[in-house]
């Protein structure tokens, strides 16, 4: 298992459009992927579980990833939120 904590760098936090990048990078991974903020747990292959953490600038948030291809996965996502979703 890998797990990594990622800060949300963008101002607009995440919304539809970062939830949608997300779930089209994880659904390619067979790790299982979840995201924890506060006491919060979501697949983050779901774009809905996703949106439902409330995630604003600045929040911070868990990466679990568990599976063959875990490492990749934590570090694609890693990437995705350092490059503040493509937004900026």
């Amino acid at each position: 298992m890998v797990e990594e904590l990622v800060k949300v760098v963008n101002r607009a936090g995440i919304h539809a459009r970062p939830a949608s990048l997300i779930v089209e990078i994880t659904k390619d991974f067979k790790s299982s992927i979840h995201f924890e903020q506060d006491s919060n747990s979501i697949n983050a292959k779901s774009v809905l579980g996703i949106i439902t953490l409330g995630a604003v600038y600045n929040s911070e948030i868990k990466i679990t990833a568990e599976g063959e291809d875990e490492r990749e996965a934590v570090n694609r996502l890693i990437h995705l939120f350092n490059s503040k979703f493509e937004e900026e």
